[in-house]
Order: C-alpha cells, then sequence, then structure tokens
C-alpha cells in the first residue's frame, strides 16, 4: 500500500509549533493557549473520579475477567527490572516506583507536553538507563511489541526532526514508571508513555494485562534520515478497510455511523478538538461508549476470521501465553463484538473505525495535522488504542480479586 505524501504539509520555521527550547520551556508556553488550559483541566477533573472502567451504560459487567495464570515472561521480566533497579539513584527510584495500586498509573497523556514532576524521564538519562528500561520493555512484550514501541519512539523523533523540535519530539522523549515490587506471583508492572506511546502493563501471578495501550505517528512513516524505512499501521489500516469492504450493502449500512469525519452527517459534538474521533484516549478511563455499528453475530464466517485477524494486529504486542489468553476471551465474546466505521472507503479516503465488546475496546482513527499542516485528517497521521472495558484496564479487576482471595485466605 503506497503511503500518502506528508511533504505539502510540513510547516515552515514560521509556522511550527515547537515553542521553547527545552521540553520544559515548550510545555511552559504551550500551557498559556486556552485549548491545552482546557485539555488539562478536563483531564484532572477525570482524573479525580474514582475508577470504574469503559462501559455500554455506565454499569460494568461483572464475571468476565479471572485469575487465570498465562504463562506471562515473568522471570526474564523481573530480571530486567532489576538490572534496571541497580542502576538507579535512590532519588530517581523514589521518583519513579510507586504501589500497585498507586492513583498515578491513571495520570498517563499522549501530549508532548512534559508536565509530570515524576517518573523516570530518558531524555534526562544515561544511555545505560535507557538501555535497562528498553531491556524491561523487550522482556515484557513480543518481538513485534517491543519493535512497534520502538519505531513509535523513532517516527518521534522523525516527526522533531521535520518541525524543527527535536529536543521537544525526540526518540527518548518519555517517562517510565514502576508500581509494585516485582515478584513472580504477586501483582506489580510498569507504565512508559509520552507522545503518541503509552504502554500500561500489570502482571500477577504469569498473567498479563497491556491495556490501556496507545501508539500512533505523524507521520506515520519515515522516508530520510537514519529511522528510514521505519513504517507503522500499515497492516491495522489495510485490514480494517478490507473488513469493512467484505461487508454487503446491508451490512455497510449497519456498519457506518457517518460518511463524513469532519462536519457533513458526523453527529453534532462527536470530533473532540484534541482526540479527533477517539473516544478511549487519556483520562477516558470511565468513559461510556455505546454499542454502534455491525455486532458479529451478523458476520459471515469469513468476516469473522478478517474481524479476528484485525483485533490479533492489536493484541500482538502481547507475549505468547497472553497473547493465546486474550485471543480467546476476545473469541468468546465474538458475537457481541461491534464493528462501527466513519469516513469513507476509497483508497485515498481517511477514516475511523472501533471494535468493541465485554472485553476489548479498539480505535483507529486518521487525525487531523498537528504539528504538520492539514486541517482535515490524513492516512500518514495515526492514532490507535486498545483497552479492557469493564473494569480491567490497568489490570485493576484482577487486582480486586486477588485482594478478595488474599483477604478470605487471611480471615479463613
Amino acid at each position: 500500500m503506497s503511503r500518502m505524501d506528508y511533504r505539502p504539509f510540513v510547516p515552515s520555521p514560521a509556522q511550527s509549533k515547537i515553542a521553547g527550547p527545552t521540553p520544559r520551556a515548550h510545555a511552559a508556553e504551550r500551557l498559556k493557549s486556552p485549548r491545552a488550559q482546557e485539555l488539562f483541566g478536563t483531564w484532572a477533573k477525570l482524573a479525580a473520579q474514582p475508577f470504574r472502567g469503559i462501559t455500554t451504560d455506565g454499569t460494568v459487567q461483572p464475571g468476565l475477567f479471572s485469575l487465570q495464570p498465562a504463562d506471562a515472561p515473568v522471570a526474564a521480566m523481573i530480571a530486567a527490572v532489576g538490572a534496571l533497579l541497580q542502576g538507579l539513584t535512590p532519588d530517581q527510584k523514589a521518583r519513579c516506583c510507586f504501589p500497585v495500586d498507586s492513583e498515578r498509573w491513571r495520570q498517563w497523556q499522549n501530549t508532548e507536553l512534559y508536565v509530570e514532576d515524576y517518573g523516570l524521564r530518558l531524555d534526562e538519562v544515561s544511555a545505560p538507563l535507557q538501555n535497562a528500561v528498553m531491556d524491561v520493555l523487550r522482556a515484557s512484550l513480543s518481538a513485534a511489541g517491543y519493535e512497534t514501541s520502538r519505531a513509535v519512539m523513532r517516527l518521534n523523533r522523525f516527526l522533531g526532526d521535520l518541525v524543527g523540535g527535536p529536543a521537544i519530539l525526540g526518540e527518548w522523549s518519555y517517562t517510565f514508571c514502576l508500581y509494585g515490587e516485582p515478584d513472580a506471583a504477586r501483582p506489580w508492572g510498569w507504565q512508559l508513555f509520552g507522545h503518541h506511546l503509552a504502554l500500561n502493563c500489570f502482571v500477577i501471578d504469569r498473567q498479563m494485562v497491556l491495556t490501556p495501550a496507545f501508539m500512533g505517528a505523524e507521520p506515520a512513516y519515515a522516508d530520510v534520515g537514519p529511522f528510514a524505512g521505519t513504517s507503522l499501521f500499515e497492516d491495522e489500516e489495510r485490514d480494517g478497510l478490507a473488513l469493512m469492504r467484505s461487508f454487503s450493502g446491508d451490512q455497510q449500512a449497519k456498519a457506518i455511523v457517518a460518511h463524513s469525519m469532519v462536519g457533513g452527517d458526523l453527529p453534532p459534538g462527536r470530533r473532540h478538538f484534541a482526540d479527533n474521533l477517539h473516544l478511549g484516549g487519556a483520562h477516558q478511563d470511565n468513559r461510556v461508549v455505546p454499542y454502534e455499528g455491525l455486532p458479529g453475530g451478523e458476520l459471515t464466517g469469513n468476516q469473522r476470521r478478517r474481524l479476528l485477524n484485525l483485533i490479533e494486529r492489536y493484541v500482538a504486542p502481547l507475549p505468547t501465553g497472553p497473547r493465546q489468553a486474550r485471543m480467546e476471551e476476545i473469541e468468546r465474546h465474538l458475537a457481541e463484538t461491534h464493528f462501527c466505521w466513519i469516513g469513507g472507503t476509497a483508497e485515498q479516503s481517511p477514516f475511523y473505525y472501533r471494535i468493541q465488546s465485554p472485553v476489548v475496546f479498539i480505535e483507529f482513527d486518521h487525525h487531523g495535522g498537528v504539528f504538520l499542516t492539514n486541517a482535515e485528517p490524513a492516512k500518514f497521521h495515526v492514532h490507535t488504542i486498545v483497552r479492557t472495558p469493564n473494569g480491567n484496564d490497568y489490570g485493576i479487576d484482577l487486582l480486586r480479586q486477588h485482594y478478595e482471595r488474599s483477604h478470605h485466605h487471611h480471615h479463613k
């Protein structure tokens, strides 16, 4: 699939949105804008709400998740975290280590604005520490998941070079946190977040949850420089479009929420100035998102296989055991899995789609320009999000069950 050319939308120096020479200076200047203040103000209010999880109607569907070992590579993860901790000063540990049930876990955000006063910021530490953090990712994720995460980081630097702000949009402009004590059986996890990347990895007794997981890129490929050849989201784009095109006329009519991504028949208020068409982005942990589109029960056998293959693209960052367990969990709810679409279906048409069931929530969105100058959504700017609705983002439902079981055993 040929990629749409982003070059006409590279800003001149006068148009660049880089507002300062350092990440802190840039953030301070950008936060003077009413839009940024509105966004972060809304996030602060959402963060103050107790966690419930994404639901279709405000009520969590119970009994969906259970404590069940799934062969997560916990021994390798513990070794990698141990090596990282050995290299940290007491001050660095204090900044990046939190209890497993800390509210900090929900504070991630995917802008380039460096506002956090906690965590291990990777562009402020030595190369050995950067590599040690990457070793934690490598030990935790599948090979594909690790490579995709690194590609997001590299494309962030590619964007920084394009717009004259490599200090703001860098390969290492990310914050790492550790939650709980690494342990073979007890609950713990880690988090890495920054522009276009947020990974939240929770493990308990060889079981893993890797949501919320946000990945994006502007542009979604590099054609020059040290990262030339790096390209992301082609499979998710191609396979989503192929599934939509496989539907009959009646099926497409059910799947399509709107033909227009901006204005037109798009429901009023559906488009957000920062998240565009995404509903499950940063701080949307409790969002109510009713099902829309075509349910899996109305798909043919071939279409169900296409849908499962598409979902597997998003589950691919999980290592083998947890990935198999996750796909089995998703397949059990396939008849209730809804697929909806906004946009066109021509080769060059940008689009949005969502895959939503009781146990998975996936969004793919072609975005308008943020650092590039395209006002309309374009296929070279992509945002994706994967969540576990009904209370198990960040593994919170599994953690609740663990506490209940521990309390029960303690009082036996």
